[in-house]
């Protein structure tokens, strides 16, 4: 009998240890990653049929690693499982083509009730957030512009590591670039959002959910 393959991405282990044997007396749990740019590279060699996502994670976030893995998986699953019972979060979230909102307080089996709801194709959104405050604030950021398309995908990454407090060199060595083009990039983004120190940037990064408030 073939069993759907589930990857979990959480950057802290017991979580991800939970999930894992959770799932797996009914899916197959093909692996378990702890930050987003290691859930994309896991995702093009395990081809998962659904992830389970963190919103917060280091390197790169929850959010954008899931946009990646759809891009090159069209017809992946992404549940988010997060603390943030924030609504308009969780917009962002189904506006991104989530098929399900999960929070970490919930019972456990309604994490495996979501998978088998995304498996369905349909989506599911924990009881304790309103689907109609959660669908209306989708529909407004649908007609609005997007702050986040103010920046490319890679101004975003290094966006996210400078506000996670990475030095230059490391984030060069984490994206594979020069110092000289990190410092390239910071410029751009500080004159994209006319910020004007490390603090207008970290500010940015908490309201587009980049890094953990």
């Amino acid at each position: 009998m073939h069993r759907s393959r589930i990857l979990i991405a959480d950057d802290h282990n017991l979580v991800a240890e939970l999930c894992k044997k959770l799932l797996e007396s009914e899916f197959e749990v093909v692996g378990t990653v702890s930050n987003g740019r290691d859930l994309v590279r896991a995702a093009s060699e395990l081809r998962p049929d659904v992830i389970v996502v963190d919103v917060a994670m280091p390197v790169l976030n929850g959010l954008d690693a899931a946009v990646r893995v759809k891009e090159m998986l069209p017809t992946v699953r992404t549940i988010f499982l997060t603390m943030n019972n924030d609504p308009m979060v969780a917009a962002e979230a189904f506006r991104r083509g989530a098929s399900g909102y999960l929070l970490k307080t919930c019972a456990p089996a309604e994490m495996v009730t979501a998978v088998r709801t995304a498996l369905r194709g349909r989506t599911y959104l924990s009881p304790t957030l309103s689907k109609d405050t959660v669908g209306f604030l989708r529909r407004q950021r649908e007609r609005l512009e997007e702050e986040g398309e103010r920046l490319t995908e890679r101004q975003r990454e290094v966006l996210q590591l400078l506000a996670e407090g990475r030095a230059m060199k490391e984030i060069g060595g984490i994206l594979n670039m020069t110092t000289r083009t990190v410092a390239f990039h910071k410029y751009r983004i500080m004159e994209a959002l006319d910020a004007k120190n490390n603090a207008d940037l970290v500010k940015y990064a908490v309201r587009n959910h980049l890094i953990a408030a």
